[in-house]
């Protein structure tokens, strides 16, 4: 615990991310049977805790519920505002095994539904019922994987505070198992094509429906075998690929469509914090300039502890 910016070499942990990243959408699939939409699939999302992660509370009838993923005691909690609380071990299991468990959990609970069976965003998904393959569970990794997300997490929050327009929260997407913020131009975007494998493309043309700029972090197993900050835009303004952006670690690239930043250079920068900012208002600065967004109306300088944003 006296890293304050863990060290989460993926390949140490990688069968343990895919896992983990399997029964998140167990769970998250869950919110997403009980939730009405939101723009962007907002509605589906998990966020960052003092001691994992959450769905946030839930409607399940006449009462709601909330499921977190403990990462210090390695538990998953589901508690009802009934009173009522429910809970498992996490450890090595099959995703079918905790598949089961999740539903035996629910049933605890009285909150039982159907969700969908199948991953999502993944290649060759194996229905969740049905998966043997997937059983590793890697405790001490997971826990700096959580750690690497308060950090991750705190820094995104303050980057947040510097845009009036429409951005979203600072939250987990389960599909593609990326924290993630966002920023919109306000305008309307031209219809994606769609495509992405393993997601309806009437899913993917709501996501994208008005211009965005987006970044985030994945653990590794995306576009990359490592942990990375990433920062895109969509749609892609011509040159947005061959701006400056600092720091000079960072680059784009072409068969992601996207700037990447290793985390392991912020993680080892003399001012971990400092260095992360700069990629996202660097980034965020290429796709708001060659887009020719109202950033006059859109942004204002950071939010400071205890200071009211000064209107004048």
């Amino acid at each position: 615990m006296t890293e304050k910016w863990p060290d989460i070499p993926f390949e140490p942990w990688k069968d343990s991310c895919t896992t983990l990243h399997l029964w998140m959408q167990i769970v998250g699939k869950y919110r997403l049977s009980r939730t009405p939409w939101i723009n962007h699939s907002w509605q589906a999302t998990f966020y960052v805790t003092s001691r994992g992660l959450t769905t946030s509370l839930i409607e399940a009838g006449s009462h709601s519920v909330q499921f977190d993923f403990d990462l210090i005691e390695h538990r998953l909690i589901g508690s009802s505002t009934d009173g009522s609380t429910a809970s498992f071990a996490l450890e090595p299991m099959t995703v079918a095994e905790f598949y089961d468990r999740f539903l035996a959990l629910t049933d605890e609970l009285g909150v039982r539904i159907e969700i969908h069976g199948t991953p999502n965003e993944i290649s060759d998904p194996i229905p969740f019922a049905k998966d043997t393959k997937h059983a590793s569970y890697d405790a001490d990794a997971v826990h700096r994987f959580w750690r690497t997300l308060v950090q991750i997490d705190r820094v995104f929050k303050c980057f947040r505070t510097g845009f009036l327009g429409k951005v979203s929260p600072v939250h987990l997407f389960w599909g593609s198992f990326d924290l993630a913020v966002t920023r919109f131009s306000g305008r309307v975007a031209p219809m994606h094509p769609g495509g992405i494998p393993g997601l309806p493309d009437v899913v993917t043309r709501e996501a994208y429906s008005h211009e965005v700029s987006s970044a985030g972090f994945w653990p590794g197993g995306g576009p990359v075998e490592y942990p990375a900050f990433y920062s895109y835009a969509y749609p892609t303004p011509a040159e947005f690929s061959v701006q400056p952006v600092a720091p000079a670690e960072a680059f784009f690239d072409q068969k992601a469509g996207e700037f990447l930043l290793p985390y392991s250079v912020v993680r080892n920068a003399p001012d971990p914090d400092q260095m992360l900012l700069s990629f996202l208002e660097t980034t965020y600065d290429a796709a708001a300039r060659l887009g020719r967004w109202n950033r006059a109306e859109l942004e204002c300088p950071r939010g400071l502890i205890g200071v009211p944003r000064r209107v004048e």
